[in-house]
């Protein structure tokens, strides 16, 4: 029986490559010069600190271009509030979202239920699988998920007929 499942992954080798070179811009850009900004990748989180609030905004800008110019989606963020950091400056962390979470596997198996097309979707852990008996009805599940704006990156991996 032809399936797919659709997951939410993110490499963490292009966010890696993507903080170097934000790193490498902040560096040499004037209007940071003189000013302490970082730009910090934990194993499942990025932590900014900006000098001020403005310089924050324009780290955070300057790292969605890297991502985005990397080939990954600045919808794997997640940003968490902005905490006073020592000497006036201010820390951000930003989340990396990696999975399906259950409340969004619910909202894809419910589109594809409410589609009317003979397919099945099941939650597995942190991705959805989705059963036909025809792969065209496969292939509009897939258009119709491209289709909505979920708030996370969709990828769909592992066809089978």
């Amino acid at each position: 029986m032809p399936s797919f499942d659709i997951v939410s992954k993110v490499d963490m080798q292009e966010i890696d490559n993507a903080v170097n070179q934000a790193l490498k811009e902040i560096e040499q850009r004037y209007d940071f010069k003189g000013t302490h900004n970082e730009i910090n990748l934990e194993k499942d989180a990025i932590v900014l600190l900006g000098a001020d609030d403005y310089k924050l905004d324009a780290v955070i800008e300057v790292l969605k271009g890297k991502l985005v110019r990397r080939n990954v989606s600045p919808k794997c963020l997640d940003y968490g509030k902005k905490e006073p950091a020592s000497g006036g400056a201010v820390r951000q962390r930003v989340g990396i979202v990696q999975g399906i979470s259950k409340d969004k596997g619910k909202d894809i198996v419910k589109l594809v239920k409410d589609s009317k097309l003979k397919v099945q979707a099941q939650i597995m852990e942190d991705q959805v699988r989705v059963t036909g008996k025809k792969i065209d009805d496969l292939q509009e599940v897939i258009q119709l998920l491209k289709g909505q704006d979920l708030g996370i990156e969709l990828q769909f991996v592992n066809m089978r007929s």
